[in-house]
Order: C-alpha cells, then sequence, then structure tokens
C-alpha cells in the first residue's frame, strides 16, 4: 500500500510538474515568436531605421537567454513566469512600434519624428525594467549570458535623445515647404529633396505610401485633421512631381480608375503605363527603350526629371517615339475584349510647335553672346522669364548650351545683367540636372561675386541662388570653400526683409555641414540672428530659432549663443510668443540644457518653470514634448 501511495505521490508531482513545465515551455515560445516575428520585418522608414536596426539587433541578444530558459528540465518559479509575462507584454510593444516604422506612412513618420524617438525611448525604459528586474538566480542562468544581457542592459541606460542633422533638415524643409508666407521659386527643389530623403520619389513607393496614408486617415477617424491634411497635402506635392495624378485618399480609392471599371479583365502587364498603372492609349518610346503614355511622360518631363522613371538611367534627350505596333496590339485587345479606351485631347500640331519652340530658344541663347549690349540684355530677361515657371524650357534652355554664357554675363559690369543672368540661374538651377551643370561651370565663385558686389535684387538672388545649388551636398561644400558665408552673414545683417529671409534660407541650408557651421559662427551669425528675435516686424523669430537650434548642436554654437540675455530671449518666447515661437524657443533650451545644466539654472531664474508647465498642457504637440523633456531634465537636475 505504502509502495503505491509513494507511486502515486511520485506520478501526481510528474503530472503537475508537467503542466508546469508545459506552461513554461508555451510563454517561452511566445516571447521567442515576438523576437522572430520582429526580426522578419522589412525594411525601416528612413528616419527611424537606424534606431529600428539598433533595437532589433539589442532583441536578438535576448535568444540565448529565451534558449537556456526552454532547456530547463524542472518548473521555473513562480517570480520567473510573472518575469516572461511582462518580458512578453514587454516584447509585444516594441513590435508594434518596430511595425509602425516599418509599415506606417513615412511622411507621418518624418512629421512626427520626435513623437516617435519620444516611444523608442520609453521602449528603453521599459525593457531595462524587465531586464533588471530578472530573477537570475532562480532561473539558473549561465554566467555567459548573463554578462551579455547586463551590457544590454547597460546599452539601453545609455540610449539618449539626440538631435539628428537630417531631422533638423526635414523640419526646416517641412517648415519652407508648408509655409503660407513666401511663395519660392525654390520650393520645388525642396520638395524634391524631401521625395529622396523620404525615398518616395518612384510610382511604386508612392503608390504604397498612398495606401499608407489612406490607412492612417481611417485609423484616426477625423482626430488631428490638421496634420492629417499636412501629410495628404505633402503626399501630393510627391505624387506631382512623379507625373502621377494628385488624390484624396479620404475619399478616393486607391486603385486607378481604368482598372476599377474592368476588374474582371486581366490586362496585359505591357499595355500598362509604368507610372500611371493604367492601360495606354498613346504610347511612346524615350530614349532608355522604355513606353509610357504620353500624357503622364510628359508630366514626369514637366516636373523638372531628365530621368526615365523606370530605369532611373539619365536620358540623352527628351524626345518621344510612338509606339504605333503597340498602340495596335492594345486597339485590338480592346476590340476583342469590348474594353472602351478614355478619349483624350489631342494636337495634330504638336511636333511643329515644339520643333519651332526649340529654335526660339536656340535663338535667345546665341543672342547672349551677342556683341550689341541691349540684344545680350533682352535676351537673359527674357530666360529670365521664361525660365520661372516652365519646367520644360529649364531643361531645353541648359540643352542649348545656355548655362555657360549666363555664369559670363555674371561678371558683366551692367548690373541690370548681372541680376539677371544670376536670377535665371536661380530660375534654372530648380532642375537638379541643372544644379550640377551650373556648379561645374564655375558659377558659384562667380554668385558670391554678385552675392558682395551686385545690386540690392542682384543680391538677394545670389543668396536664393546658393541656397538652391546648395541643396546638393557638394555644392554646400563649394561655397564654404569660396568663402561664401560671409557675405550671406552681412546680407542677413543689413539687407531688405527679403534679402534677410534668402540669406536665413541660404546660412540654414549651408550649416547643415559641419565645416560651414563653424564658418557662420566665424563670420559672425549669432549676433545678427540675436537682432532677427529682437525685430518682430521682421516676421523671422522662427526662421531665427531654427538657425540657433542647428548652432546649438555644436560646441563652437552653445559657447556663442548660451550667453544670458539670450537665455532670457528664450524664456520670453516660452511666455509671449506665438504657439510656434514657443515651440521653437523650447526646442533650443532643450538643446542647450540637454549638454550643459547650467543653463537649465539659468533659465530657470528668468522664471521659465511656469511657462514650461503651460506649454505642456496646452501648446503644440512638439511644443508639449519639448517642454515635458525640459522638465524632466530640471527635475533630474534638482535630484543631483
Amino acid at each position: 500500500m505504502d509502495g503505491e501511495r509513494d507511486e502515486g505521490k511520485e506520478g501526481g508531482q510528474t503530472v503537475e510538474g508537467g503542466n508546469e513545465l508545459n506552461a513554461k515551455i508555451a510563454l517561452v515560445e511566445q516571447v521567442q515568436g515576438v523576437i522572430e516575428a520582429v526580426a522578419q520585418f522589412g525594411d525601416y522608414r528612413l528616419t527611424q531605421r537606424k534606431e529600428c536596426h539598433t533595437l532589433v539587433r539589442r532583441l536578438k541578444l535576448l535568444l540565448p537567454l529565451i534558449e537556456e530558459i526552454r532547456e530547463l528540465d524542472s518548473p521555473i518559479p513562480e517570480n520567473g513566469m510573472t518575469w516572461l509575462c511582462n518580458m512578453k507584454d514587454t516584447l509585444l510593444i516594441t513590435k508594434k512600434l518596430l511595425q509602425l516604422c516599418s509599415e506606417g506612412s513615412k511622411i507621418y513618420l518624418a512629421l512626427e519624428n520626435e513623437a516617435v524617438m519620444i516611444k523608442f525611448r520609453s521602449v528603453y525604459e521599459e525593457l531595462s525594467k524587465v531586464l533588471d528586474a530578472s530573477p537570475w538566480e532562480e532561473l539558473g542562468i549561465s554566467d555567459e549570458v548573463k554578462e551579455q544581457l547586463e551590457l544590454m542592459c547597460v546599452q539601453l541606460r545609455r540610449a539618449k535623445r539626440r538631435t539628428d542633422t537630417q531631422d533638423i533638415e526635414l523640419a526646416m524643409d517641412m517648415m519652407v515647404v508648408f509655409s503660407k508666407k513666401d511663395d519660392r521659386n525654390a520650393d520645388s527643389a525642396i520638395i524634391e529633396r524631401l521625395a529622396k530623403k523620404m525615398e518616395l520619389y518612384t510610382v511604386e513607393h508612392l503608390k504604397i505610401e498612398t495606401v499608407a496614408v489612406k490607412k492612417l486617415a481611417e485609423e484616426r477617424n477625423g482626430q488631428n485633421a490638421e496634420s492629417t491634411q499636412q501629410i495628404i497635402c505633402l503626399l501630393n506635392k510627391f505624387r506631382g512631381i512623379a507625373g502621377m495624378e494628385e488624390t484624396n485618399v479620404i475619399d478616393d480609392p486607391v486603385m486607378p480608375r481604368t482598372l476599377e471599371k474592368c476588374t474582371s479583365l486581366v490586362i496585359p502587364h505591357e499595355f500598362l503605363c509604368p507610372i500611371t498603372l493604367e492601360i495606354m492609349t498613346d504610347p511612346v518610346i524615350v530614349a532608355s527603350g522604355q513606353t509610357y503614355e504620353r500624357e503622364s511622360i510628359e508630366k514626369w518631363f514637366a516636373s523638372n526629371h531628365r530621368t526615365c522613371p523606370k530605369t532611373r538611367q539619365t536620358l540623352e534627350h527628351l524626345s518621344l517615339a510612338p509606339n504605333y505596333a503597340l498602340k495596335n496590339l492594345i486597339s485590338q485587345w480592346c476590340e476583342k475584349n469590348n474594353f472602351q479606351l478614355a478619349k483624350k485631347d489631342t494636337c495634330s500640331d504638336q511636333e511643329s510647335c515644339s520643333i519651332e519652340k526649340k529654335e526660339e530658344l536656340a535663338s535667345l541663347v546665341e543672342d547672349l553672346s551677342s556683341i550689341h549690349l541691349e540684344v545680350q540684355r533682352k535676351a537673359v530677361k527674357t530666360i529670365r522669364l521664361i525660365c520661372k515657371e516652365n519646367s520644360e524650357k529649364r531643361v531645353l534652355i541648359a540643352e542649348h548650351g545656355g548655362i555657360p554664357p549666363l555664369v559670363q554675363l555674371l561678371s558683366y559690369p551692367d548690373s541690370t545683367i548681372q541680376a539677371h543672368a544670376v536670377t535665371a540661374l536661380l530660375n534654372l538651377s530648380i532642375d537638379e540636372t541643372n544644379k550640377r551643370l551650373i556648379s561645374r561651370e564655375g558659377a558659384i565663385p562667380a554668385i558670391i561675386e554678385v552675392l558682395k558686389n551686385g545690386s540690392t535684387e542682384g543680391r538677394e538672388n545670389s543668396a536664393a541662388a546658393l541656397f538652391s545649388l546648395s541643396m546638393l551636398d557638394e555644392n554646400k561644400e563649394i561655397v564654404g570653400l569660396s568663402n561664401g558665408i560671409p557675405p550671406l552673414v552681412e546680407l542677413l545683417r543689413e539687407g531688405t526683409i527679403r534679402g534677410k529671409k534668402d540669406a536665413a534660407t541660404a546660412l540654414f541650408n549651408l550649416s547643415l555641414n559641419h565645416a560651414n557651421k563653424k564658418r557662420a559662427i566665424e563670420a559672425g551669425i549669432v549676433t545678427p540672428l540675436l537682432h532677427l528675435l529682437k525685430d518682430k516686424n521682421l516676421g523671422m523669430i522662427d526662421e531665427a530659432l531654427s538657425i540657433l537650434l542647428l548652432l546649438a548642436s555644436s560646441p563652437d554654437g552653445r559657447r556663442e549663443i548660451g550667453q544670458l540675455t539670450f537665455i532670457e530671449n528664450l524664456v520670453d518666447f516660452t511666455r509671449d510668443g506665438t504657439p510656434k515661437n514657443k515651440e521653437c524657443a523650447a526646442s533650443v533650451l532643450l538643446e542647450l540644457a540637454s549638454s550643459n545644466s547650467s543653463f537649465i539654472l539659468a533659465a530657470l531664474q528668468f522664471g521659465v518653470y511656469e511657462h514650461l508647465i503651460e506649454i505642456k498642457e496646452s501648446g503644440t504637440n512638439r511644443a508639449q514634448r519639448k517642454a515635458k523633456a525640459l522638465l524632466d531634465l530640471i527635475s533630474k537636475s534638482e535630484q543631483i
């Protein structure tokens, strides 16, 4: 009886222990499943890519721990099971964040980059807490795995907020794009730069982004309407430069209209335009050999592109050849399947009109080198005007050799011709290929000379031209090495309102280059920026604060701007400024305070605490985040 009873007792323990082991294995598999699922995510959005890859790499360090727990023969204690549950919950939150950065709208993630980065810091804190609370001894974890996880804890605790130059550049570009005060020709260049930074310049990527924005709008369900509209607006700008139609993703389906009408038909892939994915009515061949719908590829060329949308190669010419063979095949297929093609207006004289137009432009370019002053003056003024709005003519002027004589005219003693020439180059530079051509002709030093010694109009438009050309990183360096920073600082100090704005925009763009940031500080940029903060009638407070934020990311900049009077001015803006002023001022204060606690103490002396409390409760979304971060820094400094 005793033996039987003992055997039953042992069997009972086995059943109970088996249940516990099964529970352990199930929980371990769930934790492992989350980590493996995260590792399978696709590419991450550019704005958070580095952060995502770092986080995933750290999560993979947990796998050896999970394997050791799985291989334990005995059930783990209750506190171990509780810890595993907490780990699973934290990993699910982490997975949700990484999924957002992998599948969410790129535009949303760029606009809300700071909010997303706050979520990353929150995840770091939670992971660190869970790892710190791990019952290592009870779990019987090996010293090797324990040391690896302790190192991971140290890395998580070291993860601090950092200001990325790219983040500042994106914020400034978006501020210019959405500004209603100043409609610049160079805006299209900024939009193109944004599109490339966000990797939203191909039709394929834009279609994916359109679906993501539609999903975001549906999830918000009318909330954050202003932000949603900003995202849709920028999406449509990107679609425009890619030759795509605008869309209202809230109401419109994402599927192309033609395909929507006839979803039961399987349309041959080669019949679809690679840009619109709609069946072609007037297929044409470009220099790369690819075929597109005429209207679509013409829109692409009209948006300052000289590349093939599909292959991305630069085209030797922009001529279009009708693809009669394909058009005939499409016609036969439509007739056989009773498919009605959309009617489109055509111009029978289009080709002859194009030839006539090219001859006129060639004549204009020839006149730039005329021996007669009036002929030159008339030609350069005409080119300046036609390049202002017409993207196709910007390309054609360059193709006909218009850039070299325009660069030569920059040195002409006539100030009117100088001003027309530099403005013509500004307008031509909106096309990215032209930016490179202008730079290769040695235009930048000549533009800087006009900036130094030209007429008021010439100086202003020289600053705008340097801004446009410096969209290319290599040109930022050329401007700096050509001593272009000091005259821009001088224009910022002494120029007209328009001149100050042109100089400020150029200086911000150029200062994204680290060496130029130092050059700007040495040229005395801080003093005129502080004057802009005091003169509210100029309406340039936000622009000045944005440049100061960029300068504050360097030790030299902090030394120059970290004076008590400046700190007091920032505190004043947090109290009396516009919502945008408060947001920018809080951003600069946070950048300064993050590097040196003395800036926090100075701001506290001027009463910043109460203003931060108010901003945290009623400021813009970005201002609220900055205020909260500043209040956290203040709290930590008081504990030290």
